[in-house]
């Protein structure tokens, strides 16, 4: 069992969405915070309203997609507690349309996030949680996006398919790591957050894209599809940040690797594995309309 209390977390994208609602709820069982977004506006807002509730947090302004921002930001974190043993690397953003319509700014934005913001935070933050020796958690938010491959959000698919293929290599590392050199207790564990649709800013990510990666021309008919869909499925989303965050820490507590919030999109991840397994071709997954309504 994961303890909470006293103990140091570091989280990405903290501004907003789940990053907030993370933060959140590590200040209500008594963690000291390392916040991170890429908005020091919004970062600032939120570390002052931690702290007005008792809350003891520190606000780093990140981009993840810079590895020596990220690796300061660790340092920060050994500057104010000393050590970390809970990293949530969740800052992550989207876009949509079809694969072919995409600019390679498109996809350079969307994985340098996505992708290279979460091996930064693996990279930088796991060597300290092993040589703490003692008890640590990794948690990487991916989504049901990483489980299965919607028409017309291909880059964002392929990130967090991306982003679980890392994890999952992640937690046989770590056990090979430490089998080899027990721990004494100290284990560094991991888990995958896979949420569905909830209402948060990712719709609304383009906001904060770099100017260097932003393009010259206007979206195309699907990308503006896309996006209102996007809008439309991200508001209906019946589970809050909150609920996401209640259902993440209560997984961490157990040590549970797969956090999937919403368990009914788990039917329409099997038909796609039994698609692998009988070599059929891929079934559309909005085609199951029910089953991804009642997911979300």
């Amino acid at each position: 069992m994961f303890e909470f209390a006293g103990k140091v977390a570091v989280i990405t994208g903290a501004a907003s969405g789940f990053g907030r609602a993370f933060a959140e709820k590590g200040a209500s069982l008594g963690m000291k915070l390392v916040l991170a977004d890429v908005n020091p506006e919004a970062l600032l807002q939120t570390v002052d309203a931690l702290r007005v509730g008792g809350a003891e947090a520190i606000g780093v302004p990140t981009d993840v997609s810079d590895a020596a921002q990220v690796e300061a930001l660790a340092q920060a974190a050994l500057d104010a507690f000393g050590k970390v043993h809970l990293l949530f690397n969740n800052a992550g953003v989207g876009s949509g349309g079809f694969l072919w319509e995409s600019s390679a700014n498109d996809w350079a934005w969307v994985f340098n996030v996505n992708v290279m913001g979460v091996a930064h935070g693996v990279r930088a933050f796991t060597p300290i949680m092993l040589r703490q020796n003692e008890p640590a958690h990794i948690v990487n938010t991916a989504s049901v996006a990483g489980l299965l491959s919607p028409p017309a959000m291909g880059i964002y698919n392929a990130s967090k398919h991306a982003v679980v293929s890392l994890t999952e290599t992640l937690y046989h590392d770590l056990q090979l790591a430490q089998a080899a050199k027990p721990a004494d207790g100290g284990e560094v564990g991991c888990s995958l957050l896979c949420p569905a649709f909830v209402p948060t800013g990712i719709a609304d990510a383009e906001r904060a894209r770099p100017a260097e990666l932003r393009n010259d021309s206007g979206p195309t008919r699907s990308q503006i599809a896309a996006g209102k869909q996007l809008h439309r499925a991200v508001q209906s989303g019946k589970l809050s940040a909150s609920d996401v965050a209640d259902i993440t820490f209560e997984a961490i507590a157990a040590r549970r690797f797969y956090i999937v919030t919403h368990p009914g999109i788990m039917a329409t991840v099997k038909l796609r594995h039994e698609d692998i397994e009988q070599l059929r071709n891929p079934t559309d997954p909005m085609s199951l309309k029910p089953e991804v309504k009642n997911a979300s």
